[in-house]
């Protein structure tokens, strides 16, 4: 018989990302929980000789390039006294060069700002993607009596932050008021360091064009109030001159890649679906800078398949050779496929679960997924049989000896419309025993749940819950259509989750009706608050990371102005009433539920005070209620957060469970 999984199983979990070539081999990142540090534990591997090697060993090695075939360039702090310069204040980033063929990293440069991203433009020549506050961070040619006066500036405010524009935090950055990501250009032989985008200029992505005599790249200038657009602009590095492509009003560019004598991007106007609109796909000449629509994708380009088993840097579009390849979700799977210049698109690799990441080499598509109920691992596509392999087994002991619940689809329909979901049963399962119950709820909501494995359901199944869960209307994989909600929150998604509910009480009659309980985060959260506002049906509830005043949310969440106006279809001023109309706390006298609020107070998504104004009402209405913070962190607690506070957060809303059902 296997055994339970439990809890803390995920610690031993290891995590795929960032696959990158040199045109022969690859290399990733493989990230571990450290609970004894509690952190993560970041490690570049390779697949070499047909097996996984491990080629560093600090844990701190997330940001790579591949620099010839055999050399490695990696981003790490292992000198202590690099590490006490940036504890006090100093901002740096420092490079290693690893041969992959054996021997020691090298130091090879540092840099005197925060590089978050890293590409070669040719033999010890980069483009530098860098965190640059423009209130404190050093430009290269300052005097050192500038510099030293700029970190006491900059130590000095650590107690305070001074607010002018908007956004002025950022889920994940912390606070960003006069911080922009910029692009810079790097000599090693020479140490120039020359800065490309203009001081107030946000940068999104940038590529190098293949002959290396162009950098392009996409983001907007603002003093004030960030746009929700962005354009794509041009350096010529030999004339040392910038152009603009594509205007910052047209576009919301999402996806770069050199495609020949063209720029491939991915983009959405904005126009019909607003925010949320899926993106197509678009050809700039290179030279003339004339735009071409390629493709008109109705679905979604990139995986928004959950779980709470990732960590890192993923890639969703590449160029090889004559076609461009890219992961679609589509119904509740992420799969890849192949589209030519002429408009031609193909299936290249379809399979239930998700595809998180990918890179070609050689005719042999290396990708990441999550199939078969498995935890991530690493596969190869073969072009000349087409067929795929699992290379790794990262997970094979926990796969062999856990019983992993395998989810079984419960569909139901809502017009013309099918719901699509599943149902996790017990451990020792018994058809004629009563089970309590756990209804999950995703967030986005243009998002889907598929048959993946997801921790939190897992430990709740083998515990003795039935886990059901669905994808109702707004959510993604389905269409722009199905995926438009705006203005209709809390209305038809509802209606289909609590059909969907009303489904699996009838297929599964084992469930006990009197023990059923509700839980999500982000809008999972929101639609959990608005369940327990409009339905007394639940015995329990744990809402995470949530929404409950769309007044509050619009002035207050990182994303909270555009994301309101937009899928609310109204403002604090123009429509305040449709704000307050779908906004939980609005109905929070009809609630009879005990509810746990899971909130963490660096959450500038979905900020705390949205938990801390549910829970508070709950208090004075008499209603069982707890709340549960977490200091230093986000948005992404469930999935990213510090290990042991992701303990913490699962024991709290099992817990909670377990006590009232």
């Amino acid at each position: 018989m296997k055994e339970t999984i439990q809890l803390k199983d995920f610690l031993d979990f290891s995590y795929l990302s960032n696959l990158q070539d040199n045109g022969k081999d690859i290399a990733y990142v493989v990230s571990r929980c450290n609970e004894k540090d509690n952190s993560y534990d970041q490690k570049l591997h390779m697949w070499k000789n047909d097996q996984d090697v491990t080629l560093t060993q600090s844990g701190k090695e997330s940001l790579y390039l591949w620099e010839d075939e055999h050399t490695l360039l990696f981003a790490n702090m292992r000198d202590p006294q690099d590490q006490k310069a940036v504890e006090n204040g100093e901002e740096k980033t420092v490079f290693y060069r690893l041969d992959t063929r054996g021997g020691e990293a090298v130091k090879a440069f540092e840099i005197p700002l925060t590089v978050l991203d890293i590409k070669m433009v040719s033999t010890h020549v980069f483009a530098l993607c860098v965190n640059f506050d423009l209130r404190y961070s050093s430009m290269p040619f300052e005097t050192e009596e500038i510099k030293k006066k700029r970190v006491r500036e900059k130590m000095e405010m650590l107690d305070y932050e001074v607010l002018d524009e908007l956004p002025f935090y950022f889920n994940g950055a912390g606070y960003t008021n006069k911080t922009r990501r910029s692009l810079f250009l790097f000599e090693e032989t020479s140490g120039k360091l020359k800065r490309i985008s203009l001081p107030l200029f946000q940068m999104d992505t940038f590529i190098i064009n293949d002959d290396k005599t162009k950098i392009y790249f996409t983001g907007v200038s603002y003093a004030q109030v960030q746009p929700m657009k962005n354009g794509l602009f041009m350096y010529d590095i030999k004339k040392d001159s910038l152009s603009t492509c594509i205007n910052t009003e047209t576009y919301s560019i999402m996806h770069l890649e050199n495609w020949g004598n063209d720029i491939l991007f991915a983009a959405s106007k904005q126009e019909r679906y607003g925010i949320n609109e899926n993106p197509k796909f678009y050809l700039m000449h290179q030279e003339t800078w004339e735009v071409s629509k390629l493709y008109d994708f109705d679905e979604a380009i990139g995986n928004t398949v959950g779980s709470d088993c990732r960590f890192g840097k993923t890639r969703s579009v590449m160029v090889y050779e004559d076609a461009c390849y890219f992961i679609a979700t589509i119904l509740n799977s992420s799969i890849l496929y192949r589209l030519d210049k002429s408009g031609n698109l193909s299936t290249v690799i379809e399979k239930e679960g998700s595809i998180d990441d990918f890179t070609i080499v050689n005719g042999t598509i290396y990708y990441i997924a999550m199939h078969d109920m498995r935890l991530q691992e690493l596969y190869a596509y073969c072009f000349k049989d087409h067929s795929s392999t699992r290379l790794t087994g990262f997970h094979d002991d926990f796969y062999q000896s856990k019983d992993i619940r395998m989810p079984e689809p419960v569909t139901i329909t809502q017009g013309e419309e099918t719901i699509y979901g599943w149902v996790l049963t017990p451990h020792d399962f018994n058809p004629h025993s009563y089970y309590p119950a756990i209804l999950d709820i995703h967030g986005g909501p243009k998002t889907v749940y598929g048959q993946v494995y997801y921790h939190e359901m897992q430990v709740w199944a083998n515990m003795g819950y039935v886990v059901f869960f669905a994808n109702p209307r707004g959510g993604d994989g389905r269409g722009n259509a199905f995926a438009d909600i705006r203005g209709k929150y809390g209305t038809i998604d509802y209606d289909d989750l609590m059909k969907f509910t009303d489904t699996v009480l009838e297929k599964y009659p084992c469930i006990d009706i009197a023990r059923l309980g509700v839980t999500g985060g982000s809008y999972g959260g929101f639609m959990t608050n608005w369940i327990i506002t409009h339905t007394n049906r639940f015995a329990a509830a744990a809402s995470q990371r949530s929404i409950a005043n769309w007044i509050s949310f619009m002035t207050t969440s990182d994303i909270g102005e555009e994301f309101t106006k937009d899928q609310q279809s109204g403002d604090i001023w123009q429509n305040h009433e449709k704000l307050w109309w779908h906004s939980p706390l609005r109905y929070v006298d009809s609630c009879k539920t005990p509810t746990l609020f899971i909130h963490s107070n660096e959450d500038y998504r979905c900020p705390y005070s949205e938990g801390l104004q549910m829970y508070s009402a709950l208090c004075m209405h008499g209603i069982d209620t707890r709340l549960c913070m977490f200091k230093g962190e986000n948005h992404e607690l469930s999935r990213g957060g510090k290990p042991k506070h992701r303990i913490k957060r699962l024991e709290e809303i099992t817990n909670w469970m377990n006590q009232h059902l």
